[in-house]
């Protein structure tokens, strides 16, 4: 039988519940009265945020700068578009204000249209530091970035995958808020919502139509997770029926991490939509064919702002050992293609990929290796302006 201390417990717990709940059937009604995407053509100037992080982030997000603003001197020349360097979100800032994104920088953020952001260190158990929500998940949640977009791409293994990972739900949404209900018992929570599930789908279906790639796979757990994940199923299902142009095929994620590696069936896949933390490991997974996470960015998407980031970590021990200056900026540089396909400049997207294509995979004049042993972040730089250069002549 469950005693008076347990009971008052238990008591203390369900309050926290009630409390959640109604904050998450908060936002999802505000999903609910989302506008329209932002159109960029309409903009008289494009705000661009740089935001550096935490341990080799501004050096590589300062180097990705320079390449962004090397492709799009014209467009500042003239006013379109503007570069505004945001230095608050630090590890020692988040801590001082114990907020994962300060006040103050949240206002800087949501005065650009989109942002380069470079990795931030998230405390985590028996670091020492306080229990502070990740950032990147903070800023998901507060600019509604719902979509998180990560290409993978081997030609020569006929590997064209395109991840959209729900951003904003799961059991991320809530992931700072479980409860010690007693010392034998914690509880965390996922959470699913109509409208989330929904649009992430439809993102991922209007990708690949307008990319022609012909199939779309829905990765979930359904039939253990029942509740949320199923929710997520039915529903992408349901938004697949609208594009019968489209082949639909869903997949439990135990048996796709293990199909990935499958040569035969992985060239089968093109399109994958999933929840959140399946997408936050299998992603990891699949950049690993292309050369490590090292060598992949990412798109966070919402419909007024959007992020574009590196899907690696801060690497403190880098600048621990003197190596910062050799920190391999291609995360940055493959996540500033997308930042300039998304604000409307795929000539120069396309460029800056097919630069990063030829000194990545098939000249390879320098290399980075994160050491003496290689170049340095801003000499790789160098390499991609000179190989856009001499490319568009």
């Amino acid at each position: 039988m469950t005693n008076e201390k347990d009971k008052l417990a238990i008591d203390e717990a369900v309050e926290k519940f009630r409390s959640l709940m109604e904050g998450q059937l908060e936002r999802a009604k505000r999903i609910k009265e989302e506008k329209d995407f932002i159109d960029f053509d309409k903009l008289d100037t494009i705000v661009i945020g740089i935001c550096g992080g935490d341990g080799i982030g501004p050096i590589i997000t300062n180097e990705s700068q320079r390449v962004l603003e090397f492709l799009l001197k014209d467009e500042v020349a003239n006013g379109k578009v503007q570069f505004k360097v945001i230095d608050g979100l630090t590890i020692e800032n988040r801590i001082a204000c114990l907020k994962a994104i300060p006040d103050d920088v949240l206002e800087e953020l949501k005065a650009c249209h989109v942002i380069l952001k470079g990795p931030t260190t998230t405390p985590h158990q028996g670091d020492g530091m306080p229990n502070i929500e990740s950032a990147n998940v903070a800023m998901r949640k507060a600019l509604d970035l719902f979509a998180n977009m990560r290409p993978v791409k081997v030609p020569e293994e006929g590997i064209d995958w395109t991840f959209f990972r729900e951003n904003t739900e799961g059991g991320y949404a809530v992931g700072s808020y479980g409860v010690n209900i007693t010392d034998d018992l914690a509880v965390d929570f996922t959470v699913a919502s109509q409208e989330g599930c929904e649009r992430i789908a439809r993102l991922a279906y209007e990708y690949a139509r307008k990319n022609n790639k012909g199939k779309v796979s829905i990765i979930t757990k359904a039939n253990i997770i029942k509740t949320t994940d199923g929710k997520f199923l039915n529903i992408a299902k349901k938004v697949g029926e609208e594009y019968p142009d489209i082949v639909t095929d869903d997949w439990f994620i135990d048996i796709t991490t293990a199909k990935l590696i499958d040569p035969k069936r992985r060239t089968d896949f093109k399109v994958f939509v999933l929840p959140n933390l399946y997408g936050d490991i299998i992603t990891d997974e699949a950049a690993e064919f292309q050369g490590g996470v090292g060598t992949a960015g990412s798109a966070n998407i919402g419909k007024r702002y959007a992020m574009f980031e590196a899907i690696h970590g801060s690497a403190p021990r880098m600048l621990a050992e003197g190596r910062g200056q050799y920190a391999d900026p291609c995360s940055m540089l493959r996540a500033s293609v997308m930042l300039l396909s998304h604000i409307g400049y795929q000539d120069k997207a396309n460029a800056l990929e097919a630069a990063l294509d030829k000194c990545m995979y098939e000249e390879k004049k320098l290399t980075i290796t994160g050491r003496d042993t290689g170049c340095t972040c801003k000499e790789f730089g160098d390499y991609v302006m000179e190989t856009i250069t001499e490319m568009t002549k």
